[in-house]
């Protein structure tokens, strides 16, 4: 039986871009290679015939750009379609609730892009994104993922801004990084939404951040008020013993020497140890010098190597046991319990990414 019409099983049409927009090729003539001699070389035809394609540079550098075009459209563009406070966290599906909440949507509808603006909640935020790089990045959802990218990209503009929290997000960036270079390498065999062009173009971004923290100056501030020097030796070692992380005790010990003396405090060391760490763990990795005396410096660097210190955030999200409700703690929640304290429970970052495992 004949086929009416064009064969359904040919290869398609050949075109040609003009001035006037693409045109359909037809079989050579004098015309259409006069047409395209107006037009010039640049533009390239696509040859269906030899399943071949024909790029100049000029192409390669307009198809780069156009690359870059869209990648910037896809992440920026993206629209964030709540904004709440708290969201509810169901497993399983209900009479009342079809699905099930997944990481993607808690990232999606929960306030992240003002709780980076909080001071309280930064370090949390980032610490979150940071846990989700390691190995939940391809859980995540297209949307969730470009969410987690302009999330990223406020957090990095921030500190190039305001010169705070370098260090944590340079450890952020470089798991990241590390992250998706695994995952492009050995595409195929993960699991990546997308093309992987914006896979590329987005660690290409990263690098760049990275550069940037890495040239990061940070600017004298010059001020006649009372300057941190200006304190009393006991106020100054007040303020190192409430530190938390031993890398921001070290590098306040840099600004002075008043503040160096008081870094090195064996004291200051002992119950930074005795803080993050057990007994039984000092006795696994126990650091004696010359004299017989305990190295709680070197010791806490080396015990923060095999075990994991505590986290101190300024504000945290809160799980509702009686409600399954996620929320920030600000914020509050609509709560039926007769005790609503008594049903809430600060939520880590790890404990975030544990809600959402099945």
């Amino acid at each position: 039986m004949p086929f009416l019409g064009q064969d359904w099983r040919s290869p398609g049409w050949s075109w040609i871009k003009t001035e006037d927009g693409w045109k359909r090729c037809e079989p050579w003539t004098e015309g259409l290679e006069g047409e395209n001699n107006r037009c010039g070389a640049s533009h390239g035809i696509i040859l269906n015939s030899e399943d071949e394609e024909i790029f100049n540079n000029e192409e390669h550098e307009y198809a780069s750009k156009k690359r870059k075009k869209d990648h910037f459209r896809n992440d920026r563009n993206t629209q964030c379609f709540y904004r709440e406070k708290w969201i509810y966290v169901h497993k399983e599906s209900t009479r009342e609730r079809h699905g099930y909440c997944t990481l993607g949507e808690a990232f999606n509808r929960l306030d992240f892009f003002s709780a980076v603006q909080d001071a309280r909640r930064f370090t949390y935020v980032a610490r979150l994104l940071q846990l989700i790089a390691k190995s939940q990045l391809t859980s995540l959802s297209g949307v969730a993922q470009k969410n987690y990218f302009n999330v990223l990209d406020k957090i990095v503009q921030k500190v190039l801004d305001d010169h705070q929290n370098p260090r944590l997000i340079k450890d952020l960036l470089q798991d990241l990084s590390s992250t998706l270079c695994i995952l492009i390498r050995g595409v195929g065999k993960s699991v990546l939404v997308g093309n992987i062009n914006i896979w590329v173009c987005r660690l290409e971004t990263i690098l760049n951040w990275q550069q940037q923290l890495q040239n990061l100056q940070m600017t004298e501030q010059v001020d006649s008020g009372l300057t941190l020097s200006d304190l009393p030796v006991h106020m100054l070692s007040n303020i190192l013993y409430r530190f938390s992380d031993g890398w921001d005790i070290v590098t306040l010990g840099q600004v002075t020497p008043t503040l160096s003396a008081l870094s090195e405090d064996r004291r200051l060391w002992k119950k930074l140890c005795q803080y993050h760490f057990g007994e039984k763990q000092f006795c696994r990795h126990l650091i004696l010098s010359e004299k017989g005396h305990i190295e709680w410096k070197l010791m806490y660097f080396a015990l923060q190597k095999h075990y994991p210190t505590k986290e101190q955030y300024g504000d945290t999200l809160h799980f509702c046991r009686h409600c399954s409700i996620l929320f920030w703690k600000d914020s509050g929640h609509p709560c039926t319990a007769a005790d609503p304290d008594s049903c809430f429970t600060p939520v880590s970052p790890q404990h975030f990414i544990d809600l959402f495992k099945f």
